[in-house]
């Protein structure tokens, strides 16, 4: 553990991101079971994963966890949530965590591996829009070895019912109010913290440098995303699950 990730107790704050993202998605860890099901049927148990916009590492923790023979390439540019995964899996040689931003067209020349069996994503490829995001698709299929797969969960809005649209909207936002009312962090808040902390307060700085309060992408549809990987050089793409308002698509190379 080096001088700068020292001293902050990660697995609290490993957690307490966990919390303040399941205020948002209380089937969070159902995306990433199902998620991770996918990755042992297509690819196998001891998978070389890139886990891409990683963040503090949700999904290499859960990855390796499960499959511990798996090794995670982690990929971000946000310089706080990066230190609270170089925190965690310090001294973890299956991991490798690699500061990128994933609209540089030269991104993927920082990668320890010049192939994957599996490039893994949750929540986050909502905040680019769909030009950059159809370019990024093309980069990940360069990256995924044949027979090997790509997923994102995300945010992925079917625009052709808006009744439907509206109605689960409210009802999370009715649970997502009596949660906060009963304690739970929102993203605001938990940002707030992570500005208190000794450690976490100068990266944290430098997170809003890079991206303001919040980045302004596009949530399009599940068919959109699997009809853009296809375009993009995946021979199969579909969704693989589904929540009303969520969907996690894989594509096959």
């Amino acid at each position: 553990m080096t001088e700068t990730t020292a001293g902050a107790d990660w697995r609290a704050w490993q957690e307490s991101w966990d919390r303040q993202q399941e205020w948002y998605m209380p089937d969070r860890e159902e995306r990433f079971r199902v998620m991770l099901d996918m990755v042992e049927a297509t690819v196998g148990p001891e998978p070389r994963v890139l886990d891409l916009a990683c963040g503090t590492g949700s999904i290499t923790s859960r990855l390796l966890e499960r499959f511990p023979k798996a090794v995670s390439t982690g990929v971000d540019l946000d310089p706080a949530l990066l230190t609270i995964a170089e925190g965690t899996f310090a001294g973890d040689d299956r991991v490798s965590l690699v500061t990128a931003d994933l609209k540089d067209p030269q991104w993927t020349g920082r990668l320890p591996y010049a192939a994957y069996d599996a490039v893994l994503t949750a929540t986050a490829l909502h905040w680019l829009h769909k030009e950059p995001l159809a370019t990024l698709y093309g980069q990940i299929a360069g990256l995924v070895r044949e027979g090997g797969v790509f997923m994102n969960a995300d945010h992925m809005i079917d625009e052709s019912t808006p009744r439907i649209n509206a109605a689960e909207r409210a009802h999370r936002h009715a649970q997502m109010d009596r949660a906060k009312a009963a304690g739970a962090l929102d993203w605001t808040e938990w940002w707030a913290l992570a500005a208190e902390d000794p450690v976490l307060a100068g990266p944290t700085a430098k997170r809003f440098e890079i991206y303001g309060e919040h980045a302004d992408g596009e949530t399009p549809s599940a068919d959109w995303h699997a009809r853009v990987l296809r375009e993009k050089g995946f021979a199969e793409a579909r969704a693989v699950w589904r929540s009303p308002s969520d969907a996690l698509v894989l594509a096959l190379k």
